[in-house]
């Protein structure tokens, strides 16, 4: 196993890839974004993460990682490409099937096929299909499922020292897989079947959306009942075995916002909590909108002109540039539709297509209501008169 062909680069096709190249594998990355694969064979990044840069600088220069629009020959393809979801919450593994598609004439005996994407259960299965309805002979072939478990931020890092889970479609697969990473990871690596290695990442992403829930309801409630929420789950998390997470704008990100639906969907009634958490968060969501608009309205009624409202931070999360499923670009784009006046900042992106971003201490100079809606480290211990902080960064 000497060369590798990643598919898709971008948030965990290029950290996997750019590790691969410097820990020595000869690694081929594929985009269907020209413009995507330039930036990387100029050695650079199209995407904020730390230490990212460094990592595809060195294995440019060593050329060990080189990127093209199509695959190539390899000992081992891993597919990193986005699933999303169709309207109504309707997994789409279209980007997979592509995908799977696009390597079928390269793949030949004893070549390992990993999926990483989170999908639903029974894609790994659909990958071997596509790849028979192709005229590959996949009794040959080792593939596997093999879900990422990184914290964006921390990507590089974590693709080390995280365990995985790698499930292949025979017990082979599974080994010659578990083998394949041993080389790279020094966390425990896992064996299964690729169904339950499918299950236990949305398994992981639906337990965290279900805890985050809880905190979003708790902060409807506490406003409902003037309660300052940060102070009570400081207080309630003293328990021994209390540990509430903090509520924030919504959830965000490529996998929170999504996975627990892949298991709704193929669930149907039986997955009711799961439901339920997904409901809560896409509701507070809205509520949040409710409260700038009014927040916006009580200040045009007090001083006779339209409010002007900083919308600190874009991103799903605090000091990214990933603006997937953002509750924060969500609300954003929402007021800016709904007439309000909007100042939109978010540090980690320089330009955005759709509006102007602005510097946030500019934007707070010509705020009138300021709202934060992602804790990025710039906005802690700022001081503000009229805010509305949804993430607790001043807290």
């Amino acid at each position: 196993m000497k060369k590798i062909c990643v598919i898709g680069l971008g948030y965990i096709g290029l950290p996997t890839a750019s590790l691969l190249a410097n820990k020595g594998y000869d690694v081929y990355g594929v985009d269907v974004v020209q413009s995507t694969v330039d930036i990387i064979n100029r050695g650079e990044i199209h995407i904020v993460e730390p230490e990212l840069d460094t990592f595809v600088k060195a294995a440019v220069n060593s050329k060990k990682l080189k990127a093209g629009t199509k695959p190539v020959e390899a000992d081992v393809f891993i597919i990193a490409v986005p699933t999303p979801f169709h309207e109504g919450f309707v997994p789409n593994i279209d980007y997979v099937i592509s995908a799977t598609k696009s390597i079928a004439p390269y793949v030949k005996e004893g070549n390992i096929v990993i999926l990483e994407s989170t999908s639903p259960v029974g894609t790994t299965d659909k990958v071997e299909e596509v790849l028979k309805e192709e005229g590959v002979d996949t009794s040959k072939l080792y593939i596997a499922h093999c879900p990422e478990r990184v914290l964006p931020g921390q990507i590089m890092r974590e693709l080390v020292e995280n365990d995985r889970i790698v499930g292949g479609t025979t017990p082979e697969a599974t080994e010659k897989t578990v083998e394949f990473y041993k080389t790279f990871v020094e966390g425990e690596v896992l064996s299964t079947d690729a169904k339950t290695a499918e299950m236990a990442k949305l398994t992981e992403n639906s337990f965290r959306d279900t805890n985050i829930a809880f905190a979003n309801e708790l902060s409807i409630l506490c406003d409902k009942f003037n309660i300052d929420v940060w102070e009570l789950i400081r207080l309630a998390n003293r328990h021994p075995r209390v540990n509430i997470l903090n509520p924030g704008a919504g959830v965000g990100g490529h996998c929170i916002a999504v996975d627990p639906w892949f298991i709704v969907h193929a669930g149907g009634e039986d997955a009711k909590m799961i439901r339920t958490a997904r409901e809560v968060n896409t509701y507070k969501t809205e509520w949040a909108i409710e409260k700038i608009k009014n927040e916006a309205l009580k200040f045009e009624a007090e001083h006779g002109r339209k409010a002007k409202v900083a919308c600190m931070g874009l991103a799903f999360k605090p000091d990214i540039d990933d603006l997937r499923e953002s509750p924060a670009l969500y609300i954003t784009r929402r007021l800016i539709a709904d007439g309000l006046d909007i100042l939109a900042v978010e540090p980690n992106i320089e330009q955005f297509s759709e509006f102007k971003i602005l510097d946030y201490k500019e934007a707070l100079k010509e705020a009138d209501v300021v709202t934060f809606l992602v804790g990025h480290r710039e906005f802690k211990g700022l001081d503000v008169e009229t805010e509305l902080d949804f993430c607790g960064v001043l807290n």
